[in-house]
């Protein structure tokens, strides 16, 4: 990863109320940026954003096909865009959020993009319906299924946290789970991603609509991806190891609050405690700076 982690860890080694059950398969990770000449690295992080932005903008065909050619790849990957950010909507950000989300899952959890989200939206100006992000990780013979959240918000303070809570919940309804499934077993790219044919086949049967669902939650992870703006970030202009106590502090807390109300809300899901749940912080010191900037690049790569 090109970010320091500073948290990565079971959420039972930072749980503060030994009465929450159940708190196993919940992983915590926390991600930070660099500063340099008193400032957060903006550029660095923009440059991972673009650096990344294939992995959920274009088919695995065309990401082989461009893998030469970084400037026609980008302009290519741009023109994908829903850009729903300029109507000032709700969902602003959320591209961004999504591609960073991305880039984690390739770097950190090595995982294969089995959907590209943003390049197989709906149409031009509605968000990717279902998971944010549709990964597949192979391990030796076996393989496990991970469908991604990702949100940038100005806050991740209690008011905000069971929006994300309830996306989840729905995500994880046994209609939307096949949904996704069906997606990941028509689409290309599963095709070219996974080679040991005994595996694909294996994939392909277990995401059939005729397999139960049941059977299939425990190779289910989903990856939490909260980029938010901070305070304590905003107001630190040099990396230190106060900086990092204190964001490692204030996302515990976080974090034991989430998944509190996370329990409290979609813990009787049929076999919950069977779901692997990974919940990812990353924070930024003005959500602003970085969306404003990434439009003003992507209307550059799109109409070039």
């Amino acid at each position: 990863m090109e970010f320091e982690i500073l948290i990565n860890c079971s959420f039972a080694d930072i749980l503060t109320d030994t009465n929450l059950s159940p708190v196993n398969r919940k992983n915590i990770i926390s991600l930070i940026n660099d500063y340099e000449d008193s400032d957060w690295m903006y550029t660095h992080f923009q440059n991972f954003i673009w650096d990344n932005i294939a992995e959920t903008s274009l088919s695995h065909k065309e990401r082989e096909s461009l893998v030469n050619n970084h400037h026609t790849l980008l302009t290519s990957a741009a023109k994908n865009l829903r850009l729903s950010d300029k109507k000032g909507d709700v969902s602003k950000g959320s591209e961004i959020a999504e591609i960073v989300l991305y880039a984690i899952m390739k770097h950190h959890f090595k995982a294969l993009p089995a959907v590209p989200k943003i390049f197989y939206k709906q149409n031009p100006q509605d968000n990717a319906k279902g998971a944010d992000s549709v990964h597949i990780i192979v391990e030796d013979d076996d393989f496990s299924l991970w469908f991604g959240e990702a949100k940038f918000y100005n806050s991740i303070e209690d008011a905000r946290l069971p929006e994300i809570i309830t996306s989840i919940k729905n995500s994880l309804s046994t209609d939307k789970l096949k949904k996704e499934n069906s997606i990941i077993t028509n689409v290309a790219d599963i095709e070219s991603l996974i080679t040991d044919t005994c595996l694909k086949d294996k994939i392909k049967k277990s995401l059939s609509p005729r397999a139960s669902i049941d059977n299939l939650k425990p190779k289910l992870h989903i990856p939490i991806l909260l980029l938010h703006e901070c305070s304590i970030t905003k107001s630190h202009s040099v990396m230190s190891e106060e900086y990092k106590n204190e964001i490692v502090k204030y996302h515990q807390e976080r974090a034991n609050a989430f998944f509190k109300k996370q329990i409290d809300k979609i813990g009787t899901i049929p076999h919950y405690s069977s779901i692997a749940f990974h919940l990812i912080f990353f924070p930024v010191p003005l959500k602003k700076a970085i969306v404003d900037k990434f439009l003003s690049t992507a209307d550059f790569y799109k109409n070039y």
